[in-house]
């Protein structure tokens, strides 16, 4: 991965003075502009909630925007040129990103502020666990990495959308007072939102979710004290569960009575109608949680937003533990 972005940083430099000529063809409007960078859909859609009211001035591009998901990306020519003249690059930091260190290494724009959200949230990032009954790779088990998924958290939403805020602040500080309306804002619709769970989750019978899939939700369950099984940790890039997996998660199932089984929205469902037809009941119904991984143009398009997309993860979760067996 590391020599494929050390061949594409050749390519951009060989294509920056071309890149260079077209912008000083571009108008005065579209020159003048902050240039903002994000890698994924959640931290493009903060940024669009801080910017209201200046849109026309801020150029705000998300990479990670054909579905590929988080963990397989690898950046374009074109994305490796975004990111070195953007005034603003905002990623997550974690295992999936090693990449940007190589990317960032020839930015033309030497003043960008570079925001890695996973070294924003500092003691509250965790890390990445194996639970029992997962599948894991036993060679580097003794690995810690950090648990990327931070967004899954309106909670850790909060505390990075101020240092988004921070950010545009120092970058613009003719717009700052903008900004901190609009993450005041902001912020009391995330505390809203963390108050329906939390009433959500206090009167829940059931404390338990049980992932057929990967399990990227580690951040929302501890935020709110839940339990969770899972075939594979968030991160994992395995995709076929083993026998002792199905069984362990179907075994779970009869012992907690559990009417469901969940996946994310990239699952095929292979997983959990296996673990299904293993199960005693057979007519479990299967729920699909929005990881938030593989937002597309799209989605975008069609209205998606950090905060809509939450609201239907608390619809589901609120199936899973309240729904009757």
């Amino acid at each position: 991965m590391k020599k494929r972005v050390i061949a594409l940083m050749t390519a951009v430099l060989m294509l920056i003075p071309l890149n260079a000529c077209s912008k000083e063809q571009s108008t005065e409007d579209t020159t003048d502009k902050l240039k903002i960078v994000t890698t994924i859909f959640p931290e493009y859609d903060w940024v669009r909630s801080l910017i209201k009211g200046n849109e026309d001035n801020i150029d705000l591009k998300m990479l990670i925007s054909s579905g590929t998901d988080l963990h397989s990306f690898q950046p374009s020519a074109d994305d490796i040129i975004n990111i070195s003249s953007a005034d603003i690059f905002i990623y997550t930091g974690g295992k999936s990103d090693e990449w940007v260190d190589d990317a960032l290494k020839e930015a033309v724009n030497k003043e960008m502020t570079v925001l890695s959200l996973l070294k924003e949230l500092g003691d509250a990032a965790k890390e990445e666990e194996i639970k029992e009954g997962m599948e894991h790779d036993h060679e580097h088990e003794e690995e810690h990495e950090l648990d990327e998924h931070i967004w899954l958290s309106v909670k850790n939403a909060s505390v990075l959308c101020e240092s988004i805020c921070d950010a545009l602040c120092e970058k613009d500080p003719d717009n700052s007072e903008l900004y901190r309306n609009n993450l005041a804002s902001y912020q009391n619709e995330l505390a809203s939102l963390d108050q329906k769970y939390t009433d959500t989750v206090t009167s829940a019978a059931r404390k338990t979710l049980l992932f057929a899939d990967r399990f990227p939700f580690r951040y929302l369950t501890d935020d709110y004290g839940l339990d969770y099984y899972a075939a594979f940790s968030g991160c994992s890039a395995e995709s076929e569960a083993s026998f002792e997996t199905i069984v362990f998660l179907a075994e779970k199932i009869n012992e907690l009575k559990l009417p469901y089984v969940c996946q994310i929205e990239s699952s095929d469902g292979g997983i959990a109608r296996t673990v299904i037809s293993a199960s005693a009941d057979k007519n479990l119904k299967i729920l699909t949680f929005n990881s938030l991984q593989s937002v597309t143009d799209k989605d975008v398009k069609n209205g998606i937003t950090y905060l809509s997309a939450m609201e239907d993860n608390l619809a589901v979760l609120q199936e899973a533990l309240h729904q009757e067996n």
